[in-house]
């Protein structure tokens, strides 16, 4: 069992965590994710490695509300425990030896950006963060963002927050003012990340791309979070969960990712139903 020491609305669908998970804490690094059940019936669903302390031996999650089981997970508070929480899992993110990197993160995959951001950061790279959201009401760890970066572009797509427009629009300026980039970092939607990559193609920068595809075991075993790289099978939960952006088969994964899109919408209101009326 695994007790939440914090809990923080982010906003009205998103919801961080900090857990106690020591053994975790003392080996996880940015880009992995863990596998939690709420409960001992529950189903396992990763999670990104959103943050970690290793002197308080605590693992920080953050995740957007949307299925069944992350509405039980939010209905968690501070004292309580998850039955399980394993990892970490996958590789983590290379950092080392880039000097001056683009971290490109959208909506709630910006959970998977920031810390990406801080260690590239505390390794001394000039880090240029763009991040995007639908509206000022939907904006997570601008603050945290700010304090690790160089530059950084706040992007929405109604301009009610930061400037109005994509993380492409920024990052093309960006790259078009002179900026030159090892490499792009973009983790957010599908279809954000195909973008990203399509810009980055022309101007010939190395993008590497985060994958959240279904996962069920996370060992490579069940092959449910399979992806096309470059012609090649690939498993996110052992290969990856990062990817050369360029060689990444962006429409299979938004076909297979939304699979189970009405089951699972299904299914959260099941729950919804059950916490109706109770205090």
């Amino acid at each position: 069992m695994y007790k939440i020491v914090k809990k923080q609305v982010l906003n009205p669908t998103v919801t961080l965590m900090e857990v106690e998970a020591p053994l975790i804490a003392r080996k996880a690094e940015p880009g992995q994710f863990i596998i939690l059940r709420v409960n001992e019936d529950g189903e396992r669903i990763p999670l990104t490695v959103a943050d970690f302390d290793r002197e308080k031996g605590t693992v920080t999650i953050i995740f957007q509300i949307v299925g069944a089981t992350t509405e039980l997970l939010n209905h968690l508070n501070e004292g309580e425990y998850i039955h399980d929480f394993v990892g970490p899992l996958g590789v983590a993110s290379h950092t080392e030896g880039l000097k001056k990197v683009a971290v490109v993160g959208g909506g709630v995959g910006c959970a998977i950006a920031y810390p990406i951001a801080k260690k590239l950061h505390n390794s001394g790279c000039e880090v240029h963060s763009i991040v995007g959201f639908r509206n000022k009401d939907l904006v997570i760890l601008e603050d945290e963002f700010n304090a690790v970066s160089d530059v950084m572009k706040m992007m929405t797509d109604d301009g009610s927050h930061g400037t109005k427009g994509l993380v492409t629009d920024a990052l093309k300026e960006l790259i078009e003012a002179g900026n030159k980039y090892d490499e792009v970092i973009a983790i957010g939607p599908l279809i954000m990340m195909k973008f990203v990559c399509k810009l980055t193609k022309e101007y010939d920068i190395k993008t590497v791309v985060s994958m959240n595809p279904i996962m069920i075991d996370g060992t490579g075993m069940c092959g449910g979070c399979r992806l096309t790289v470059g012609g090649e099978t690939k498993f996110a939960c052992v290969d990856g969960p990062d990817f050369d952006g360029h060689l990444v088969d962006f429409d299979e994964a938004m076909e297979r990712g939304t699979m189970y899109k009405e089951f699972e919408i299904g299914k959260r209101e099941e729950v919804c139903n059950l916490f109706k009326g109770v205090k």
